[in-house]
This record gives structure tokens, sequence and C-alpha cells, in this order.
């Protein structure tokens, strides 16, 4: 067996020491929970004739408490078209259960909300809440005390840490993530973007936008890009939390159902009743946090998840930073290209060799974490494809070798030398860039700042040529406490129109790029954010003003406003704007209140929990 990277060694060592106190008391409330919590066998005649009155020809199996009862909370819905495929699953899922001598119910439903429809608009405000929504909902859904076991049925930005995070409350259950997967590839990414930055300059009209993208976003699945929604469902296999392979397979297909009969199937053999019992509070542990990094870092998977996945750790009484994030980074080399850093989508990459061909490379350098509680098996089986023979499901060895070098590369011959995923810290704080897609005569910017408070001031300044020069575009009061922390992913065109026009360009904000943004350097998750914290001091972005000189390097990690320190002390900060209001964004001002900083994960519940548990 090969030795584990020493870096790799050293920052898991320095996760468990860090997390050991927090950890212990969330291991002992899960233990707690399955030995004297509510569970079926323990609820009143009159509570569980409630719970299996509607179930039908399954309620004598869930009235007699024998088997397991699955519980199954579903993210459905049929605009998002990602989430689309799931509509029909919980009657296959009730049908492969009842096949394995279990049962299933719909525990609950969560929201699932769809960035690509609110990217840009209003409503994108709600964005980053909505997995604290989402886990609410899932702690609801799992609060009856019915279940032995669960399938979350998620795959998009914030509904799989949702979910997680929810279910990880319930984390002496057995949870298995079942995914619907990614479209077939449409008009290829490329394209599309050549089409949104020919539309930022004013060369093509709204019809030709709307076909592409049209021809892009085109049926049922995950959009085929490599942002958080892939990066999703990469982050579950390196964790363990799939049945193996079941990522990247199409909606619809034969094979899709089979791996989702797989994973009910599994779930019933995973149980406390059984000898192989396999809760997600010991699936996620820091192991497994740590692969989900190295996942990240090896295929250049979204910015996001250096908001999420602090987040998923906490709830399971793991604390994870930014500098681990760093530190890994230097020590695992990327493996894939999948756009927007590279040509090809997802399902290339699957073709290639996917996830199976990245989980034995790691593996095989010693670059990941092989002895983790997995729900499918050893981490080992998660370096595999899944196959029909004979129209029945197996796991055969991913490819030696990678069938598209332009796409997915070995070990000893990596795209980069490092997972391209940054921490940069100076006088205004601390920051993630990401690097994978962006050309290394850019890692440093150094040049005047032009601040907005809003993205829409940008794309105005944008077509007014005002910001034709070498700048940094600075877009502040976009943190969680500000106004939800939305993704700034429409300002991407026309910042890449500047850079092609040879401006040296970069984005510096306390707010979020989208997990698909490309090519030009966006230094982001800026904290403390700009907005005043609860102790009223407000973050140093607040201070920086128009012109001010500012250099961003993501060769030294650093982010600094170079002013003279006795003028910036003598500086007030700037007033935020007023809070916006409509579109349901109100109805999340407790949240905004009460979140932390992004690199805890910007999370008001979690914060709130903390102080209790």
């Amino acid at each position: 067996m090969t030795d584990l990277h020493p870096a790799i060694a050293a920052v898991t060592d320095r996760i468990i020491a860090r997390s050991a106190p927090r950890r212990a008391a969330y291991l002992d409330l899960m233990q707690r929970q399955r030995d004297a919590g509510t569970n079926r066998g323990t609820l009143s005649c009159g509570n569980l004739a409630h719970g299996f009155a509607a179930s039908g020809e399954d309620k004598p199996a869930i009235r007699s408490g024998a088997e397991m009862n699955i519980g199954i909370v579903t993210a459905y819905n049929d605009m998002l078209s990602a989430h689309q495929p799931y509509g029909r699953y919980p009657e296959q899922i009730k049908l492969f259960a009842r096949e394995a001598g279990a049962t299933a119910q719909v525990a609950g439903g969560v929201p699932a909300m769809c960035d690509g429809v609110t990217q840009g608009q209003a409503g994108m405000d709600l964005s980053l809440f909505s997995r604290d929504t989402i886990a609410q909902g899932t702690a609801i859904a799992l609060s009856h005390a019915m279940f032995e076991g669960a399938l979350l049925l998620g795959i998009c930005d914030k509904i799989v840490p949702g979910l997680l995070i929810g279910a990880l409350r319930f984390g002496h259950l057995p949870a298995i993530l079942v995914p619907a997967g990614p479209m077939p590839s449409g008009l290829a990414n490329k394209e599309k973007q050549r089409v949104r930055q020919l539309y930022a300059e004013g060369k093509v009209g709204r019809d030709e936008l709307l076909e592409a993208e049209a021809a892009s976003y085109h049926g049922a699945g995950t959009c085929t890009f490599y942002g958080t929604a892939n990066s999703n469902q990469m982050m579950m296999e390196l964790m363990g939390l799939h049945i193996p392979a079941a990522a990247f397979v199409n909606p619809g297909t034969k094979l899709r159902q089979e791996l989702t009969r797989a994973a009910t199937h599994r779930l019933t053999r995973i149980g406390w009743a059984g000898d192989d019992y396999r809760p997600l509070a010991r699936c996620i542990d820091e192991k497994a946090i740590v692969n989900a990094m190295i996942g990240l870092l090896a295929t250049g998977g979204s910015t996001n998840h250096a908001i999420h996945l602090p987040a998923i750790a906490r709830a399971a009484g793991i604390v994870i930073d930014w500098q681990d994030f760093d530190e890994l980074s230097h020590a695992v080399p990327l493996l894939a290209r999948v756009y927007p850093n590279g040509a090809g989508d997802v399902n290339h990459f699957h073709a290639a060799g996917g996830i199976g061909f990245v989980v034995r490379e790691l593996l095989g350098a010693g670059l990941l974490h092989g002895d983790i509680l997995t729900v499918g098996g050893t981490m080992a089986d998660y370096a595999s494809e899944p196959v029909l023979a004979d129209s029945e499901l197996h796991w055969q060895a991913a490819p030696a070798e990678s069938r598209d070098e332009t796409m997915l590369r070995p070990v000893a011959a990596p795209f980069s030398p490092d997972g391209g995923m940054r921490l940069l810290a100076g006088n205004l704080g601390r920051a993630i860039i990401k690097t994978s897609a962006v050309a290394e005569d850019r890692w440093t910017i150094e040049a005047p700042c032009r601040i907005f408070d809003d993205q829409n001031q940008v794309l105005t300044a944008f077509k007014a040529g005002e910001l034709d020069r070498d700048t940094v575009v600075v877009v502040r009061f976009q943190g969680p406490r500000a106004n939800g922390m939305p993704e700034l992913h429409k300002l991407t065109p026309a910042l890449g129109v500047l850079q092609d026009k040879g401006y040296r360009v970069a984005l510096l904000t306390d707010g979020r790029m989208s997990g698909a943004s490309g090519k030009v350097p966006a230094v982001i998750h800026l904290s403390p954010e700009a907005l005043p914290g609860i102790d009223g001091v407000s973050g140093p972005l607040a201070y920086l003003r128009d012109g001010d000189r500012v250099r961003v390097c993501a060769v030294q990690g650093e982010v600094t406003a170079l002013v003279d320190e006795a003028e910036w002390a003598s500086r007030a900060p700037a007033a935020p704007p007023p809070s916006a209001l409509g579109v349901g964004r109100e109805l999340f001002a407790l949240f905004r209140l009460h979140a932390d900083e992004a690199e805890k994960g910007g999370s008001a519940i979690l914060a709130a929990m903390e102080t209790v548990t």
C-alpha cells in the first residue's frame, strides 16, 4: 500500500486535533440518538398509526417494524432540469425496497433553487441561504422517527450540502446520496461562452443569445459544465456517499435506473440491525472531508465548496479552514480539465475515464485516504465504472490509461503540479482564488481599483467604456450578512471582454462567483465582509476608495491595498447600501443578521447551533 503524502497526512492530523472536542461531542450525541433516541420501535400506537396510515400495501410491514423503512428526502421539481428526473424515483425506490424486504416512504421535500435561472437576478440573494432552508427541511422530514435509513435525492449547488447538513443531525442513520445524472451534451460550452461575450460586446442580439443558451441547456439532467452541481457529485464519490461511479450516468437510461436500485438495496444492508452498520456520522469523518477537498483540487472543482465544505464539516463536528485548502492545493496535482477549465464537458470527462480514473490515480500516488468508511464498500471500489451485462449491473475497473488526455491525465503527467485553489491574505482580509482556468501571466494583477456596491453598476460602467483600462474591479457589500452572498457570474462576459482587449483586470469581492467562472482572475469570498458584523466593525473592504492601488497575487498569496497606513487609519468606512426588499428577500433577514463569515460556511443556523451543542 502506498504511503500517504506527508502534506495530506499533516493537514488531516491538524484537522483531527483542531476538531477533537466538537467531533467527540457530535459523535456522543449521535450514539445517544441511536441508543436512547426516538425511533419507530418507541413510538406510541397513535404516533405509529399516523405514520403508516396511507402506506397502502406496505402498511403491514411498516407496522410490524421488522424490516428497514427508508425515508426518501427529495428535492424534486420539474422546473430545474437537474431534478426533473427525480419525479418517478419514489415509485421506483418503493419497488426496489420491496425487492430487498424493506419499505420506503417519502419523508419530505426540500426546495431546489436553480442558480442558472436566478443568476444576476434579485432571487439570487436567496441562493446561499436556501442551503440552510434545505438543511432544516431535511431535519423536519427525518424528525418523524419512522425511518432506519435515508435516501437523499439531490444534485445541485446548495442542495447536496443542505441535505447533508440536515441528515448529519440524524447521523445515527445510514444515508446514501442518489444522483440523477447530467443531461446529454448539447451546444459546446465554449461556443455558448463565445456567444455570451459577443452579446456583452453588442455584436449579437438577444435572439442569438437565447438560441445558444437553449441549445446548451436543452433537456433533463444536470448542466454539463463543471460547476458546483457536478462538483457536488464528484465530492460524493470521493467521500464514499454514492454507490460507486454513480455520478455521471445520464438520466432516463437503464444503467441510471440500476444504479438507483443498487443504492436502495445497499442501504438495507448497512442499517443498525445488521453486522455492517455504516451510519452517516461515521462515514463523514475528517478523512472523508479531506478527500472531498482533494477531489476538488485534483479536478478543478467549484470555488463555492470553499464555503459549502466548511459548513458540511461543521455539521459533523469537524473544523476546516482555507489554509487547509491552500496547503492541500500545493500537494495535489490537477488531473482534469473540464469546462470552464477545458474544452470538454462532464460527459466527455466521464467517457475519458471519469471519477474512477481520478480515484485510482490518487490512491495509487498516496494522495487520497483509502481507509474511510464508505456506503459502497472500500474507497478502492470507487476506482471503477458501472456497466450493464445481460441487463444486470456490474462494475469494472476504471481504464488504466486516459481515453482523452486533453481532459484527463495521470498523476505522473498532470496538467499542473498543484490544484489551483489558493488562499490570499493581506490588509484587506482573507480570500480565495481559483487559478486552474487563469493564464499564469495573470496570477498577479496590480492596478488602481474601481469600486461598486452592486453588480449592475459594474455593467453600466462597462457599457460606458469606463473600465477600459488596467483595473481591479471591486464589488463590495456582497457578503452573507449584506445581501445573502449572491454569485456575480453575470460579470464574467464583461470582464472577459476587458481582458481580451489587453487590459490587466481582476475582480475583488466579498461575494461569490459561479463555480463555472473561468479565465479572469477573481478574488472572492473576501472575509471579513464589508458590512459591519455583530460587533459593529466594518471589514477592511469598506475602507477602500476609488483609485487606491490594489495588488492581488496568487503566486505570493496576497490581497493588499497599497495605501499609506496613516491615511488608511484616518478613513471612515463607506456607508452600506440599504437592504433590498422584494422577491422574498426580507424573509431571510434573520439569516443575514446572524450569518458568520464565509470561511466558516456563511451559515446562521450552524453559528447558532454551536452555541447550544
